[in-house]
C-alpha cells in the first residue's frame, strides 16, 4: 500500500528541536519508518495570480513531506475561522465560543477542496489516503467528488461531542454528510464513536449497526483507535536528558523542594486556569507546603489572533502573577510559568525531574502529555500523574489519580496526595501505566488502523450497488481560482 497521510500541518522537527504539537509530534516517527507521504501546510500562502509552484517536498526518513502554500484568500477563513473558532469550540463542547460567518465555512470547503485536487498529484494504483483531524472533515467528499475510489481513512484526534453539542456548528448536516465518504472514521474513544453514531442515527437517519454507517458513498465503518506515543524511545530521551543544561539548571534551583509540572498550549480546553487556581488552593489549604513544592507550567502561545485566546493568555498572566504575589518569598516563587517550546528530549528530562506530572484538561481527546510523563519517570523512583478524567488518557491511565478539572479543592487535594506518595504504591501504579502504554503504541495505532482501512475498503467494493440508500449530498462550493497551477513536483 502506498499510504498519503494528510494533516493540517507538517513538522520536520527532530527530538533536540521544538514541537509544533501533539499531532506532529505522533505522527512523525512513524511516516519516518512507514515510507508514507505526509501532504500538509508549509505555514505559507500564496496569491492566487502568482505564478511559482507554491509546494515544496522534501525526503523524511524512508518517507517525504510534501508541503503545500494555501491559498491567502481563504486561509484566514478556513484556519482561524471556520477550524478554530467553530469546530474545535463545539468538539471541545464550548458551543458558547463559536464564532464564525458563512464565508468562513466557504473557505472551509475551499481549502478541503484545494487539498483534494493537489492529492491528485500522489495517486497511485495501490494509494490509500488517510486524514487528519477536524481541518478536513470535508476532504474525502471532495476526493469522491473527483472520480477518487481509493480507500479513504479519517482519524479524529479531538473529542466528538453529543449531538446537541455539534448540532450547534452551522452546516453540521452538511459536514458529518460529507464525512460518510470515508471507509473508515477512527475516534480517540468509544465514548467519542457512540456520539457520532448516535448523530448520524437521530439527525440523519441512518442505520448505524454494528458501527457501520450507509449512506449514499457506501459503508463507513466507525472504530476506535487510542493514540499512543514510543515509550521506550522515551524513556531513553529522558535519561540522556539528565545531563541537559535546561535540566541541570532546574534540578538545581530546586534546592530540594519538589517540583509540580504541567505542558500545555495555551487553550481553554486545557483547563490552565483551574490548575493554577488548584495550586493556589493547595497553598491556601496546606500553607506547610509553601516553600516545599513549585509547579513549573510551560504554555507554548497558540491562536492568539483568536479572541478567546488572546483573553485567556493575559487572564493566565493576571493569575500567575496574584498567586505568585500572594504566596511568593524572596528567595521562592510558587509558579515557574514559561511560554517557550522544549524539545522532546529536554521534555523528557523536566518531566523526570518532576515528582508529579498535573494533565487537567476539562476535555482532551486523548493527552499525549500524560502518557509522555509516564514514560520518562525513572523506574526506581517514579513520579505520580494526576489526571483528569476528562481527557481520552484516562481510560487507559486508571491507576493515576483521576480528578475532576472543575473541583478546585478536590484537585488541591489531590496534587498534595501525590506529592506525599509512599514510593512502594508509585512504583505500583507506575508499572501498571506503563504496562497499558507498551501494549499501544504509536506504531500499533498506525499500522492497526492501516490494517482496518484497508479492510473495510475491501468490504465496501464488495456492497451492492442498490442496496445503498440515498441521503442528500453535501455541498460543494464552487471552484474559482484556487490552485490551477499545482507544482510540478507532485509528479
Amino acid at each position: 500500500m502506498n499510504l498519503v497521510v494528510v494533516s493540517n500541518r507538517v513538522s520536520r522537527a527532530s527530538a533536540n528541536e521544538p514541537m509544533t504539537g501533539g499531532l506532529a509530534a505522533a505522527l512523525l516517527p512513524v511516516v519516518e519508518k512507514s515510507g508514507a507521504i505526509w501532504v500538509g501546510s508549509s505555514g505559507r500562502v500564496r496569491d492566487g495570480a502568482q505564478k511559482e509552484p507554491f509546494a515544496e517536498i522534501e525526503a523524511l526518513g524512508a518517507g517525504a513531506l510534501a508541503m503545500l502554500d494555501l491559498p491567502a484568500a481563504h486561509y484566514g477563513g478556513y484556519y482561524e475561522g471556520f477550524a478554530n473558532s467553530a469546530l474545535w469550540p463545539a468538539l471541545h463542547s464550548r458551543t458558547d465560543l463559536i464564532r464564525t460567518c458563512q464565508d468562513d465555512y466557504r473557505s472551509y470547503r475551499e481549502v478541503n477542496s484545494f487539498f483534494a485536487r493537489a492529492l491528485l498529484r500522489f495517486r497511485k494504483p495501490d494509494t490509500a489516503f488517510w486524514i487528519q483531524d477536524y481541518h478536513f472533515l470535508a476532504l474525502g467528499a471532495e476526493l469522491r467528488a473527483l472520480g477518487v475510489t481509493h480507500p479513504l481513512g479519517f482519524f479524529l484526534h479531538t473529542p466528538w461531542p453529543t449531538r446537541d453539542i455539534f448540532g450547534g456548528v452551522p452546516h453540521h448536516r452538511e459536514l458529518v454528510e460529507a464525512m460518510l465518504a470515508y471507509d473508515l472514521i477512527g475516534f480517540q474513544t468509544e465514548g467519542d464513536r457512540d456520539n457520532f453514531l448516535s448523530y448520524v442515527d437521530g439527525e440523519l437517519s441512518l442505520d448505524t449497526t454494528g458501527g457501520v454507517v450507509m449512506s449514499r458513498y457506501g459503508a463507513s465503518r466507525c472504530a476506535v483507535f487510542p493514540i499512543g506515543i514510543d515509550p521506550a524511545k522515551f524513556a531513553t530521551h529522558a535519561a540522556k536528558a539528565a545531563s541537559h543544561p535546561d535540566v541541570s539548571r532546574l534540578r538545581r534551583s530546586l534546592n530540594g523542594e519538589k517540583l509540580a509540572i504541567g505542558v500545555d498550549r495555551v487553550d481553554y480546553s486545557k483547563g490552565l486556569v483551574n490548575r493554577i487556581e488548584a495550586f493556589d488552593r493547595m497553598l491556601e489549604l496546606q500553607p506547610q507546603l509553601k516553600r516545599t513544592v513549585s509547579l513549573l507550567q510551560i504554555a507554548t502561545l497558540s491562536r492568539g489572533t483568536i479572541e478567546a485566546y488572546g483573553d485567556l493568555q493575559n487572564q493566565l498572566a493576571r493569575l500567575v502573577s496574584d498567586v505568585n504575589g500572594r504566596h511568593g518569598e524572596v528567595d521562592w516563587t510558587p509558579i515557574r510559568y514559561l511560554n517557550k517550546g522544549f524539545s522532546q528530549t529536554v521534555l523528557a528530562g523536566l518531566y523526570r525531574t518532576a515528582q508529579v506530572g498535573v494533565v487537567t484538561p476539562l476535555h482532551d481527546g486523548m493527552n499525549l502529555v500524560a502518557k509522555e510523563y509516564v514514560a520518562a519517570q525513572n523506574p526506581v523512583d517514579p513520579g505520580v500523574l494526576v489526571l483528569s478524567k476528562y481527557a481520552g488518557a484516562a481510560n487507559e491511565l486508571d491507576t493515576a489519580l483521576l480528578v475532576n478539572p472543575h473541583d478546585i479543592d478536590g484537585m488541591a487535594r489531590t496534587i498534595a496526595t501525590a506529592l506525599s506518595m509512599p514510593l512502594l504504591e508509585r512504583r505500583m501504579r507506575w508499572e501498571a501505566m506503563m504496562a497499558k502504554l507498551r501494549a499501544g503504541t504509536i506504531q500499533d495505532w498506525f499500522a492497526d488502523f492501516v490494517d482496518a482501512l484497508g479492510q473495510a475498503h475491501v468490504a465496501n467494493d464488495k456492497l451492492p450497488v442498490e442496496t445503498l440508500p440515498v441521503v442528500e449530498s453535501p455541498v460543494v462550493w464552487p471552484v474559482r481560482s484556487l490552485g490551477a497551477e499545482v507544482s510540478s513536483r507532485f509528479h
